[in-house]
């Protein structure tokens, strides 16, 4: 029935009032028109002895409907499953990302010690190499 059951995607409901002789208060039915069904699926309708479609074989429907049901179902179970390793990768990469952060944070106050310090380094030298000129030798 794997393939069979998704005939009943091709299946066209419709609202409809019976014949006042059927129904005297024709009160609104929903259902399926057996011409069309014997279309899509011949053997969900029944058939009179000129053979031609006289009614719809509910139960039958009902059988599809419920495969198809499941077979829904099983895709959804198997979506959640595949939703919940997803938040696990995240939540994994976000701890990778906060890590990746922390060192490069760490690094960046390493270089602006070292930067800072190479920059005092050169102001003292280039303080020192003033006081060591002799301003009287280039006037």
């Amino acid at each position: 029935m794997h393939e069979a059951s998704e005939a009943i995607y091709a299946l066209k409901p419709v609202s409809f009032r019976y014949h006042k002789r059927y129904d005297a208060t024709q009160t609104v039915a929903f259902g399926l028109i057996a011409e069309e069904v014997a279309e899509v699926a011949p053997d969900l309708v029944g058939r009179n002895e000129k053979g031609e479609s006289e009614s719809v074989r509910y139960e039958q429907v009902n059988a599809m409907l419920l495969n198809e049901f499941l077979k829904e179902h099983a895709k959804v179970d198997e979506q959640n499953c595949k939703i919940q390793e997803q938040e696990v990768t995240i939540a994994e990469l976000k701890n990778s990302v906060k890590t990746l952060i922390a060192r490069i944070e760490e690094q960046d106050a390493r270089n602006s010690k070292s930067e800072q310090s190479n920059t005092n380094e050169q102001l003292y030298r280039a303080s020192s190499c003033k006081q060591s000129i002799n301003p009287d030798i280039y006037i």
